[in-house]
């Protein structure tokens, strides 16, 4: 499958270019009068280089991973020239300038680095205090930790009756592949009755992995997590061909639970100082509103079900 498989870095900087330039209509930029037929839609790599004040060559070079050292000041105007927002601008970074390989001394095409947590650990484990904290949160918050490749590594069980478990009994997979958010969103079917919008999710999931896998280029993990999604659900290869990312650090969640119907929450999310690979999501609701008697009626029922599982 082509994109970030935790193979090769040069190739994703390639196609997240590529991809950029393409969303951004030539007349956007004064240049629907650039003699010649456009062969490709959106900007060409010299219409991208004279925005961003380098030349043609130099973003050529950049563009297909052969620039080894790359300044902030020109990833920043590269970053202007083709309009990205913060999220895109952070994975450009990563891409231009891979982590090395373990065992290796340099990346291909960036600077020497230090590995990150994904390519030097092994798996993750949640600290007991952080399960007290869900079992305390259990009331009225739903609340999980989410690990490497949107993997589930521990939930309260109101987050995981508003997940339906996340799929596990459905489909019979073990913690923690089975506990996939990603996994669940694409090959259960039951993820389309949780999620009101269903798309939105999904889509969201397909960027957040995106983001995660250029930031660790070599995680092992990521490449037979994307070959399986991209080989049994067609949404998911077009969708992370698009090399769209995103970041959730807060948002709505729209949900459709078969107890206590639609209901909307916000939600949260707290990275670890310790682990930053590990992410505490907190879902709330205006105190009083729908949403809130929705949970709350929840909570009552997951109550007896007993305390937070792996």
């Amino acid at each position: 499958m082509t994109g970030t498989t935790g193979r090769e870095p040069r190739s994703d900087l390639r196609e997240f270019l590529r991809s950029r330039r393409a969303r951004i209509g030539p007349e956007e930029v004064g240049a629907a009068a650039h003699p010649g037929r456009r062969r490709v839609p959106g900007l060409r790599r010299e219409e991208v280089a004279q925005l961003a004040g380098v030349s043609v060559d130099y973003y050529t070079r950049l563009e297909q991973g052969r620039t080894l050292q790359v300044s902030d000041e020109v990833l920043d105007a590269v970053a202007r020239a083709l309009r990205l927002d913060a999220t895109e601008r952070s994975h450009l970074f990563d891409l231009a300038r891979p982590k090395r390989a373990p065992g290796t001394g340099r990346a291909a095409g960036a600077a020497a680095g230090a590995p990150g947590p994904a390519e030097a650990a092994g798996p993750q484990r949640v600290r007991a205090g952080l399960y007290r904290v869900l079992d305390a949160l259990e009331d009225g918050t739903p609340a999980m930790i989410m690990g490497r490749r949107l993997e589930v590594l521990a939930a309260n069980r109101l987050a995981e009756a508003l997940y339906a478990d996340f799929g596990v009994p459905r489909t019979g997979r073990s913690a923690p592949g089975g506990r996939n958010l990603a996994r669940f969103l694409f090959l259960d079917p039951a993820a389309r009755g949780v999620f009101a919008d269903w798309e939105g999710a999904a889509r969201g999931a397909v960027a957040a992995l995106r983001f995660y896998a250029g930031r660790h280029p070599y995680d092992p993990g990521v490449s037979p997590l994307v070959e399986e999604l991209g080989a049994l659900d067609g949404d998911f290869r077009r969708w992370w061909a698009g090399h769209d990312v995103l970041e959730h650090t807060h948002g709505t969640k729209r949900f459709r639970h078969p107890l206590v119907g639609e209901l909307a929450l916000e939600y949260e999310s707290l990275a670890f100082p310790d682990d930053p690979d590990q992410t505490l999501y907190l879902y709330t609701a205006e105190p009083g509103s729908p949403a809130d008697e929705a949970l709350r009626s929840l909570g009552s029922r997951a109550a007896g079900a007993g305390r937070a599982r792996r």
